[in-house]
């Protein structure tokens, strides 16, 4: 030991003494890093497994998809080269029960190859031979046992979709291509390719998805097939996926997740930050005596901060190293908890990049909090010491330890926004924690000050509460800032999740209509608005033409080089959705340039304005869309203003009438009832339209968002879950910063008690400060959290905002509840303290 330096060899010594009073600082740093090391971990777990599986979510080595079209036999003869082709068509169809009742599904159609790779399991188990077989005028099927339960089905019912009978033989148990589907509103139907033609819903136009599976000869050559297709096949207008990456869309999703859930852990985080800087300066007045013995024997001020600062990072690392355990083992027990629940194993392991980044985390955030303290105590004059407490005077530490701290925290900062996909969902959200760090800071102060200011009150109990909020060394700063961050964002959360859940259950199921009608035949037209007449008289119905479009360039740069924003890209990796039209769409408003007038000749486009932003569009650019094989060209004319909430008829790209004159179209169609429907009625209306118009595709809006609601409920539990890491934090740095104050509630206590002061009435008096603390923090959350919400549901999402009074509500009494019961608690604690104890050293 003598060897060591002398900063090292005294920190090693204190540490001796160490062991007790940093319960709660290991606990905050244990949690944050914790959390942020298993978030990163599963994440990376679950983005490795589709990477894994791969090929058996793409269903092969390579998929080729069109719409609205097969494949040539040029296309085809390109496709195959090398391997085998296995085909899968999709679309949505209406499937029909004796009873008359009908449900959407989503049916798939597969040729005799399926599935290429990967294994088809069903109830009973069977070949696709025998379940496809024709008997007795019936095809057969596998069904979904959601679609079972919607019909009141079983194995051996027969049901009807297009024209067509089907007969239920089998129930998936699962099926290895699902994940690359992407979600679906309607239950799965399997059948056979022989069956779709019998049905007869492919019509001129129809809303087809073909997809053909490439299992290659030579999967190590995978490189050279695209290489050599991509050419012929990128141009028509082909999305091409390949087994290492099967899923791009849902791998996005799970990053964007997991990098909200991080930054979420990572306030969490920043919140156990308070925890350590209180307990540093806990540590640090307790050892105030030796301090000043250093300094009075001529320890140097940067002995003294190496001291104590190596002492407090060996501390800091026992925390950081329980977490990084902690969040290694947490990805294996999430993966056998909702094993069942992912179509693909999970194989966790220990992810280093996610364990680093915990680490860094947990130390930039132990350090950031504890500099101040330390630099507060080597800057303390030795006559202060020895006659009071450390910290009686504010000591502003040297200019380098400030530049020391913003540098940590640029640098925590800098490496959130680094790790992000999201860079501007990043830096709002940081931004956010640092402005509401501050105005709780500013909120402690104000409270403060305003005790300082009032009347004394004449009651004993009321003065002595309001003395205890702006005394030196009161609990007000620590209370207000760990409790507020943490009641902060779950008050964010839950009016975000309100807002959201009365969008979709209130205005937006108000406003949109009744039903989506897709795949009309654009030759029933007419008959079909007639029909629609009769069925419904005082419904309104509204049609437009649409057909489906892949953008392949933008200003001639193929779509995959384009680099748009995070929230636009999507435009660009898949069909859409187009239509046509001499108007300006119902629910859209032209906010750049001139609508085309009725002799437009040459293509024009009409864009959505902020996906245009987003994709770097504007006035007199060119855009090249592939439909039906052709590629078209059109210029943009204006920019249009869209209202999505109200789900009616619209569109990304609407064209002008000329552009696709003689293509093959069908004719969207939406149904709404002036007094929004019931049950009954919409009910009447769909057994009638899957009678009478079988390939005609009826979707019931209700539904629709009652499933998204269920998405929604599911994906905010997630959400939730984690945020209550950064209450727990703020429970643990509340509950350390009481521990912190016990000294001076004994001493108060004790004083009090000698001068007459009864158990009772101090219990009371410290009720009443601690219930003013927790009513001014829960009031400033609700404020915070509510102007948090609101901007991102206005302004992001761009919905109405919705207040919720139990929200509020729950804060509030959370904030009372937490703030009373340990307060008093250690209050209890401090009274029953023996008065002797304290007196014969004053």
């Amino acid at each position: 030991m003598t060897r060591l330096p002398l900063a090292l060899r005294l920190a090693t010594r204190e540490l001796r003494g160490a062991r007790r009073g940093f319960g709660i600082f290991l606990a905050c740093l244990a949690v944050g890093v914790m959390a942020i090391a298993g978030i990163g971990s599963f994440a990376r777990a679950l983005t490795e497994g589709l990477e894994r599986e791969g090929r058996t979510i793409l269903g092969g080595d390579a998929a080729f998809t069109l719409v609205q079209r097969g494949a040539t036999p040029d296309e085809l003869a390109a496709i195959g080269a090398g391997g085998t082709i296995g085909t899968v068509a999709q679309l949505r169809a209406m499937a029909r029960a004796p009873s008359g009742d009908a449900t959407m599904v989503e049916l798939k159609a597969v040729d005799g190859t399926y599935p290429l790779v990967g294994r088809l399991d069903l109830a009973p188990p069977q070949p696709l031979e025998t379940l496809f077989r024709l008997v007795d005028g019936a095809y057969g099927a596998a069904a979904d046992a959601v679609l079972m339960s919607r019909l009141g089905l079983g194995v051996g019912s027969r049901i009807m979709v297009g024209e067509a009978t089907f007969e239920i033989r089998a129930r998936i148990v699962s099926e290895p291509d699902k994940l690359s589907t992407g979600v679906g509103f309607g239950a799965r139907l399997l059948v056979s390719e022989a069956g779709l033609d019998a049905a007869r819903l492919i019509q001129p136009g129809s809303l087809v998805r073909w997809s053909y599976r490439v299992a290659l000869d030579h999967p190590e050559q995978l490189a050279d097939v695209l290489a050599r297709v991509k050419p012929v096949l990128g141009p028509a207008g082909f999305e091409i996926r390949t087994r290492d990456a099967a899923t791009p869309q849902l791998e996005r999703n799970v990053r964007r997740i997991s990098q909200f859930l991080t930054l979420v852990a990572l306030t969490a985080l920043l919140v156990g930050g308070v925890g350590v800087a209180n307990a540093v300066s806990s540590h640090l007045a307790a050892k105030r005596e030796t301090i000043a013995t250093f300094k009075a024997l001529g320890a140097t001020r940067n002995t003294l901060f190496a001291t104590y600062g190596i002492e407090i990072v060996l501390i800091a690392l026992v925390g950081i190293a329980l977490g990084l355990l902690l969040g290694a083992a947490l990805p294996f027990a999430a993966a056998g908890a909702i094993a069942a629940l992912v179509p693909f194993p999970l194989a966790p392991r220990l992810d280093i990049a996610a364990l680093a980044l915990a680490a860094f985390y947990g130390l930039a955030v132990a350090a950031l909090f504890t500099i101040w303290p330390l630099a507060r105590a080597q800057e303390a004059p030795v006559s202060t010491l020895f006659r009071d407490g450390l910290g009686a005077r504010i000591q502003r530490p040297a200019l380098v330890y400030l530049a020391l701290i913003g540098a940590l925290a640029a640098g925590v900062a800098g490496v959130a926004l680094a790790s992000s996909d999201d860079l501007r969902t990043a830096a709002i959200f940081l931004a956010a924690s640092a402005a509401v760090f501050v105005l709780l800071r500013g909120v402690a102060l104000a409270i403060m000050a305003v005790a300082r200011r009032l009347p004394r009150p004449r009651s004993a109990l009321t003065r002595l509460a309001l003395g205890n909020i702006h005394r030196p060394g009161a609990l007000t700063p620590t209370v207000v800032l760990s409790l507020g961050l943490g009641l902060s964002l779950m008050v964010a959360l839950a009016l975000v999740d309100r807002s959201l859940t009365m969008e979709l259950s209130g205005p937006m199921q108000e406003k949109a209509p009744s039903f989506f009608f897709v795949d009309v035949p654009a030759a029933q037209r007419d008959a079909f608005a007639a029909f629609i007449a009769a069925e419904a008289p005082d419904g309104v119905l509204k049609s437009v033409p649409m057909l489906r479009g892949r953008i392949t360039t933008l200003n001639g740069v193929p779509a995959d080089q384009v680099k748009g924003s995070a929230d636009a890209a999507w435009v660009l990796q898949s069909d859409r959705g187009i239509s046509m039209a001499a108007e300006v769409p119902e629910g859209s408003k032209v906010v750049a340039g001139q609508w085309w007038g009725a002799d437009a000749r040459e293509p024009q486009l009409s864009f959505e304005d902020k996906l245009a932003a987003g994709l770097g569009l504007k006035l007199g650019d060119a855009v090249s869309v592939s439909v039906l094989g052709r590629t078209i060209t059109a210029r943009i004319t204006n920019l249009r203003q869209v209202n999505w909430e109200r789900l009616g008829i619209n569109f990304v790209m609407v064209f002008s009438p000329n552009t696709f004159a003689g293509a093959p179209y069908t004719v969207l169609s939406t149904l709404a009832f002036p007094d929004g429907g019931d049950t009954a009625r919409e009910m009447a209306v769909l057994k009638a339209v899957a009678a009478a118009y079988p390939a005609v595709t009826t979707v019931r809006v209700k539904e629709t968002l009652e499933e998204a609601r269920r998405m929604l409920d599911s994906l905010s539990l997630g959400i939730r879950a984690a945020s209550l890491v950064t209450l727990l934090t703020s429970v643990l740095v509340l509950a350390g910063a009481l521990a912190a104050g016990h000294q001076h509630r004994v001493y108060d206590a004790v004083i009090l008690k000698t001068l007459g002061a009864t158990r009772p009435r101090l219990i009371a008096a410290y009720a009443l400060e601690y219930a003013g603390l927790g009513l001014v923090t829960a009031v400033f959350a609700v404020a915070a959290g509510g102007l948090a919400a609101y901007g991102v549901v206005t302004q992001v999402m761009e919905i109405p905002f919705t207040f919720s009074v139990p929200a509020a509500a729950g804060a509030v009494a959370g904030a009372l509840v937490l703030t009373v019961g340990f307060g008093l608690l250690g209050t209890v604690r401090a009274l029953g303290v023996p008065p002797v104890r304290v007196l014969r050293h004053l």
